[in-house]
This record gives C-alpha cells, structure tokens and sequence, in this order.
C-alpha cells in the first residue's frame, strides 16, 4: 500500500493484509472491540475492523490533528484502536491500563482538549475525572456485556455512524503522530511525542535482523499495547506473513500450555516477564523447546534468565537478542548471546550502538567525554529521538546536550565500544558500585530468588528487597553464603511478588519501594536478620 516514508500505526495493518491477508493471528483472550470475533483471526481481518473504527471515529466527528487520548482495560484492541485514531490523522496519546485513575486524569490534563477512547470499568475507577476530554467515547470493556452500560456524558463509540473514509489521512514524516508515555519509574510519567520519522529509523535496521531471524518463525509477543517498541514489533512480526501469536496474560500458568500449543519460534516480552518464564522450562508440555529466537528491549537481563531460556530450546542454535533503550530514543544498542556464549554472560554489558543509527559516549557530570572504562552519564546521539515530552518541553531540552541525549542511566564504555550499564543515576546508592550488578550476582547464587531489588534505606544503606519463588521463607544460611564477600547490605525484607510497585512494562518503581521502606513496608525476611 503506497504511503509516505516513515512508520505509521494507521497504516500497518492495511499494508500487511495487501501482502499477507491471510496469515493467521492467534490471540489469547477475544477483543473486548469485537468478542464474536473469537481468539483466531487474519491480517486481514484485523485490518478490517481498523477500518470500521475509523469510521466510526470519523463519524463522532474525530478530525485530522485532534488528540485522541486512549486509556482501556488492557488487551489487543488497544493496538487496533491507535492505529484507527492515526488513519484518520488524529494523534493517538496511549496511557496505561495500569495507571491509577488519578493519574491518568492528570495525564488528560496536558493533551490539550483530548477524545478521550475509554471503557466503563475505567470511568468508574476512583480519582479517574475525565473533565480534561473534550468529548468521551465509550469502546466495550471486559467480560459479559462489553463492561456495562454507557455512562453519562459519554456516547458508545459502537453508537456512531460509519463515515466514508476518502482515502488515508496521516500526520507528515516530521509532525506529531503518536503519543506514548515513559515507565514513570520516578514519579508522573512524562507524555513522549513521536513522530514516523523517528520511529522508522528506529525499525530500518531492526527490519534487516528481523528478516534473517523471524521470517521463516511463528512470532509470540507479549508486550505492553502502550508502548511503542510493541509497535515496532508487531510491524516486523507482521511483515513476512507467518503466525502471529499476541498475549495479554504473561502468567507462566496461562503462557505455557499456550506456547506449548503454538510452538512459537520467536518470542519477545519485557525483561522482567523472562524473570517468570524461568518456570517454562521445567514446564511438561515443553512451551520453550521450538524457540530459536528469544528477544528482549528496555532494560538488560539477569545472566541466569538468558542461560535458562537458552537451554530450555531444543533447537540447534537458539539466540537471545537483547536491545538497550528508552522511549524517548527507541533501542540504541544491541548485543546477543547463543549458548557458546553462556560460560561469559555479562548481565551489565548491553552491546555496541546500532550501525548508521546510533553513537553513543560517556560522561562526567562536567559534560567532558571520559576514557574506555570509565564510569559516568550514558550519552546517545541518534535520529530516533522523539520531538519532546508535551506540555513540558523545558524538562526534555534539559537531557539535551547539543546533539547528545542524555539516557538518565551511568555505565562505561569498554576498549571494543561495548557500553556496560550499571545503575539509574537517581537509583544510586553510595555504598554499592552497581546496584544492578550485585542484583545479578545475587539472582545467580540463589535459584529460589523470583525477584532481588537493591534500594537506599531511610539511612542510606543498601537494602535488599526480596521477592521468593512461592514466597516461601529464605533460608538464612544460604543468604550468608551468597552475600559473602559482597558490600555491606541492610537486613533483608521480604515482600510478595505481586506486591512490587511496578510500571506498565514491568520496571521496579524503585523511588516508590523505597517510600514503602520508610514507612516500614515489607516485612523483614523470616529467618535472614542479622546477616
């Protein structure tokens, strides 16, 4: 389908289905948009009810350029509503499914006099007064009866009339055309503006791998639908035609027998996810044996989940691909292991930057680039860099640096070019060279660890926040043992894994784990005081 250059959500589905109209797409829950539907679907199916919502967009009176802000309970409908907002050129602003209504009414806020896409179950959450909107359209919701009835001052989006679409209208290479928002890690997350341009350099060279890697396989991904590097994804997975598997649950219980079924041959989640997926490979129905490719952005991964996942595939020569960014740059290096590469994994070492996309450097707090092996502020230099943050463009020019964005995160740079991360610079603590490192050592030497987290007390001493696989007690023996030789830590708390404060792609709000220890949070771990 002929279209401008640069990566465009409206227009993915539809250009796929010219290609590849009936290639398969296996979901793990029905669309709230369209529950008749069933769980197997087609390309080119879903590019139809793409068109039909932006009909109905079109219908309610949505015009090009207007805001459209989108904040429903989580599934693949979310994707397929962004991409109708940005057929009809309108802006797509994707807010979490996990934000608390306070937060997302804040978010509201700043768009502008947005649409607002919602559902009844998120218009009834507590503090969620979407006075912001200009106007609410209420999709379906979970569940029987699509989540209730329509609430008052809202209108049914499946009440407006199908408009004609004349053609395709989409924002130019260099505008606005797509709002996300960062991992708010450290308090309100910020609205990040994208534009196609950026977000097509980020996927040229991604296309290259993607072609010699997922093309012959049956993709699975599971993946936040409000983040951008899922659409990136989804537009490589979507390319050569093959199955195409979309999970909302992560949950190894539900996961497994599902992958087990399928027998996915590419899969990438969220770093954090991987974590839980350790549990598949003892699974009986061997849901990893068919995996050659493994994939994973944001954050880097624990050397123990990578060797796991790894042995856990029966094929001949399975990799793990692994990419380091933002959503305010996109990835911006990339490395990958196979199993020849076990015996050296390095959970810090996140990979060179991206050839004919990407440079990066390394810094002092004085701005003066430091030498191989020094440690300071990680820089990026790149034309995947989004426009701004809306509504506060002063915050986003203060990490630009000329033309280097600064990543927020420190590391060093070795001899071969290879950038190593080592903390957040707001999660450092003094006492503890790499707080994710010794997180690392620490989920090596104890098996039984689900999550480990690395945190200032209120007295500024490094304390480790534990996460235990069925949240049995830790065995205070083997916690001496594993912390020998180690920095000094505080008494260990114990706290369910599903109790972490964590964002919507499965970061640690680490700022707000530690505001749980200072108010006396998570209880100590049984058995492990007085280490």
């Amino acid at each position: 389908m002929p279209g401008p250059r640069g990566f465009y959500i409206g227009l993915m589905f539809d250009r796929a289905a010219a290609r590849h109209g009936r290639a398969p797409v296996f979901l793990d829950r029905p669309l709230d948009l369209a529950p008749d539907e069933g769980t197997e679907l087609t390309v080119g199916r879903l590019a139809a009810l793409v068109r039909g919502a932006a009909g109905r967009l079109v219908g309610a009176g949505v015009r090009p350029g207007d805001h459209v802000a989108l904040y429903k309970s989580d599934n693949f409908d979310i994707a397929l509503l962004a991409a109708a907002v940005q057929r009809v050129g309108a802006v797509p602003a994707l807010l979490s499914p996990k934000l608390e209504g306070a937060v997302a009414a804040r978010l509201l806020e700043r768009l502008e006099r947005p649409w607002l896409l919602t559902d009844a179950g998120k218009l009834a959450l507590p503090g969620f007064v979407p006075a912001a909107a200009r106007e609410v359209l209420v999709v379906p919701g979970p569940g029987p009866g699509g989540g209730g009835a329509v609430p008052a001052g809202g209108r049914a989006l499946a009440g407006c009339p199908v408009a004609p679409l004349a053609g395709v209208r989409v924002p130019g290479v260099r505008e606005p055309a797509f709002i996300s928002h960062t991992s708010g890690t450290t308090g309100l997350p910020k609205l990040v503006v994208q534009s196609p341009d950026a977000l097509w350099q980020r996927l040229r060279l991604q296309r290259l791998v993607a072609a010699a890697t997922w093309r012959r396989e049956t993709v699975a991904l599971h993946l936040s639908f409000v983040h951008a590097r899922f659409y990136s994804a989804l537009d490589l997975a979507l390319n050569h035609g093959n199955p195409l598997l979309v999970a909302v649950d992560g949950g190894p219980e539900s996961i497994g027998p599902w992958f087990a079924r399928h027998r996915p041959g590419a899969v990438e989640t969220q770093p954090n996810v991987y974590i839980d997926w350790e549990e598949l490979a003892g699974h009986p129905g061997r849901p990893l044996a068919n995996v050659r490719y493994y994939s994973a952005t944001f954050d880097a991964m624990h050397p123990r989940t990578v060797r796991t996942l790894l042995e856990a595939s029966e094929r001949r020569r399975p990799a793990f691909i692994q990419l380091y960014g933002q959503s305010e740059t996109g990835p911006v290096t990339g490395t990958w292991y196979t199993r020849r590469d076990l015996h050296r994994l390095d959970g810090r070492r996140v990979g060179r930057g991206l050839p004919g996309i990407t440079r990066l450097r390394i810094v002092g707090d004085d701005g003066a680039v430091l030498p191989a092996g020094a440690t300071g502020h990680i820089e990026v230099s790149s034309r995947t860099r989004a426009q701004t943050y809306l509504g506060e463009d002063a915050r986003f020019r203060a990490s630009l640096h000329g033309r280097w964005w600064r990543m927020g995160d420190t590391g060093f740079m070795d001899r071969l070019g290879r950038v190593h991360l080592l903390d957040r610079a707001v999660d450092r603590v003094e006492e503890v060279d790499s707080n994710l490192r010794l997180e690392d050592d620490l989920m090596e030497r104890l098996p039984e660890l689900r999550e480990v987290v690395i945190v200032a007390g209120p007295d500024g001493q490094a304390v480790p926040v534990v996460c235990t696989r069925g949240d049995l007690a830790l065995d205070a023996a083997r916690w001496r043992r594993a912390t020998e030789g180690m920095p000094a830590l505080g008494p260990v708390r114990h706290l369910p894994f599903d109790e972490v404060p964590r964002t919507s792609t499965w970061k640690v709000r680490r700022p707000e784990l530690a505001a749980l220890l200072a108010d006396g949070g998570p209880v100590p771990a049984r058995g492990t005081r007085g280490r």
